[in-house]
């Protein structure tokens, strides 16, 4: 347990994704004049936790290791598919959930009796700008963790 908590790139993951979660606490209250706590266990939102987590492991590791080495090349290209998963897959699901939330209102309508609607979660994805923010928080923090901690 000692080597899992003195692993420098993995104290920088959990740095990033920390950093990001708060950071959209932060954002919120910015941006919304609202104090809303439910957005750091939420999915989605500015900026991408699951970028700045993968990009400061992948900092970490290119500064500890080197940019040459296998750790992190399987470091990037694990990012790149976390990436494009947080930014494209996830998106799409939640202009899915969208157009299925507006369907079972109609069919609720229709019906009105025996059906009831529950909404899906929309907000399942992240724009390239909480991609952006997501990949200069982890670069940030991931460079921080490796040099000071």
């Amino acid at each position: 347990m000692e080597a899992l908590l003195n692993n420098t790139p993995m104290k920088a993951a959990f740095f990033g994704f920390l950093v990001a979660q708060v950071l959209k606490i932060v954002v919120i209250l910015f941006v919304e004049r609202k104090l809303n706590f439910h957005v750091a266990a939420s999915t989605g939102g500015m900026p991408s936790s699951h970028t700045a987590t993968v990009t400061a492991l992948t900092t970490s590791i290119g500064m500890i290791h080197g940019l040459h080495s296998s750790m992190f090349a399987v470091s990037i290209v694990f990012s790149i598919v976390v990436i494009y998963d947080a930014v494209g897959i996830r998106q799409a699901a939640g202009k899915h959930a969208e157009i299925l939330n507006e369907m079972t209102l109609l069919i609720n309508e229709i019906f009105e009796h025996g059906f009831q609607h529950k909404d899906l979660k929309t907000l399942l994805g992240h724009t390239y700008p909480q991609v952006a923010a997501g990949m200069l928080v982890g670069s940030l923090i991931g460079a921080a963790v490796t040099t000071y901690l």
